[in-house]
């Protein structure tokens, strides 16, 4: 397993292009960017080249969920501008070249009933994963805490599970996040072994409080286990806030997880 930053949280005092060689000479190997579009996509692809680091993750564009809005990926009436994300997402990452391909559930919108929103979830995440393997790119969905973003759709393991059997791709896999389990008092090894097989990436930050590993009271060392008993060989996304005093001086945690994993 090897260590990708979150470029979307970590070194945010430089501009986007800037903070992927310093995640290089921090001794990440590998980087990852919620949304990277504010960026041209060859201006990304010389950075990481210059850098010589592997774009591992980005997001299809989501609408207005970081907003506080309600995304595209499983609002009916909101298909047109979901089947435009997508088109960006692709041009996009046929430049970047990413490993993978977040799709965003997003929350159940107003006046529509979770079945509903969970159809035309999977119908969307199938057009992804077909589009996205004519590039040789894997498509992740994944379980966010209702604590910090209310309302979204797919919260626990089991919910992941259940949405990837009803999706049934083989381009479609599992973002497992180790904080947002622990936010919600998932237990995240139980959930790792629900999913087994089937997760594509998994993201960390410590918890409570979203910081880097050491900053709370999450013990990694038991999630790291069974990942490597299930088979997981994928990549660490650090995706955490860092402290006051900068993403540089809060590394301390990195080279015991470079050596571990």
């Amino acid at each position: 397993m090897k260590i990708a930053a979150n470029l979307s949280l970590l070194f945010a005092e430089l501009p986007l292009r800037e903070r992927i060689a310093a995640a290089a000479a921090a001794g990440f190997d590998g980087v990852e960017i919620q949304f990277p579009y504010e960026l041209p996509a060859i201006a990304l692809k010389e950075a990481l080249e210059r850098a010589g680091l592997p774009l591992v993750l980005i997001n299809l564009p989501a609408g207005d969920l970081m907003g506080g809005g309600v995304g595209l990926a499983a609002v009916p009436a909101r298909q047109g501008e979901f089947a435009a994300a997508l088109q960006q997402a692709l041009s996009y990452a046929a430049m970047t070249r990413p490993s993978w391909v977040n799709v965003l559930p997003g929350r159940l919108a107003e006046g529509v009933a979770r079945e509903q929103a969970l159809q035309t979830l999977v119908g969307n995440l199938r057009r992804a994963a077909e589009a996205f393997q004519l590039l040789g790119i894997g498509v992740l969905v994944e379980a966010i805490n209702p604590l910090d973003m209310p309302g979204f759709l797919i919260n626990t393991p089991q919910q992941l599970d259940e949405l990837l059997g009803a999706v049934d791709h083989p381009n479609c896999l599992a973002q497992y996040d180790l904080y947002h389990m622990a936010r919600q008092s998932i237990d995240p090894v139980a959930g790792i072994e629900r999913l087994a097989g089937r997760i594509g990436h998994v993201q960390f930050a410590d918890c409570p409080g979203r910081g880097a590993p050491g900053s709370g009271q999450l013990d990694f060392a038991p999630a790291l286990a069974a990942l490597r008993a299930t088979g997981y060989r994928g990549w660490l996304g650090a995706e955490y806030r860092p402290g006051e005093e900068g993403t540089r001086a809060g590394l301390g945690w990195l080279a015991g997880w470079r050596a571990s994993a």
